[in-house]
């Protein structure tokens, strides 16, 4: 062997040796994958039953948007679901009855969010008004008058949650082009004194 520098170099390989000597890591590193190998997967899906595709049909239409439906929520209660739309409404529908509850007009179109909370008692929306509105959900009462706006962005919402609690929104914010979530804690204890 030469030495060049303190380093010893060995003599040139020829690249058909090379070859060769990949060629056969590759065959032993194949039986070694073999070994592991206890069945095929077309052996494995031989074995499984057939899935059913689901019998997925309409139980209930809800009409009432004049335009397209963006999001919905279902109420933890699952008989109520608050959607909202293109045509700027938010409605609070009883899924059993089909009836409308709440119908509340947004200052802007494009509502792209609502989420109800974990209480059920309070809904928040918004969408490219770029504002987060609280309301309290009551029979007794117009929503309206009670409704809270938690928040005001430089860019549209939407996406929004109650991820925990009442007392937390979760926002999903187009800011620049780049979407950013942002978790605010609000104070919505003023709600809780309305039921």
């Amino acid at each position: 062997m030469a030495c060049e520098g303190g380093v010893k170099v060995a003599p040139i390989e020829t690249i058909e040796s090379l070859m060769r000597e990949a060629e056969a890591l590759k065959i032993k590193l194949e039986d070694e994958r073999q070994k592991l190998n206890d069945v095929t997967l077309a052996s494995v899906a031989d074995r499984l039953e057939i899935i059913n595709y689901m019998n997925i049909k309409p139980r209930r239409t809800l009409k009432g948007h004049q335009a397209k439906v963006l999001c919905s929520d279902w109420s933890p209660d699952k008989r109520h679901i608050v959607s909202s739309s293109q045509d700027g409404k938010m409605i609070i529908w009883d899924a059993f009855t089909t009836n409308k509850e709440h119908a509340v007009t947004m200052p802007t179109t494009w509502v792209m969010a609502c989420a109800y909370a974990p209480s059920g008692n309070l809904v928040a929306c918004g969408g490219l008004d770029n504002k987060v509105t609280v309301y309290p959900l009551s029979l007794d009462e117009d929503v309206t008058q009670k409704k809270k706006t938690v928040g005001t962005h430089t860019s549209y919402m939407s996406c929004c949650l109650f991820p925990n609690s009442d007392q937390q929104v979760c926002l999903n914010l187009c800011v620049d082009r780049v979407k950013e979530i942002i978790s605010q804690n609000f104070q919505i204890d003023l709600f809780l004194k309305y039921k």
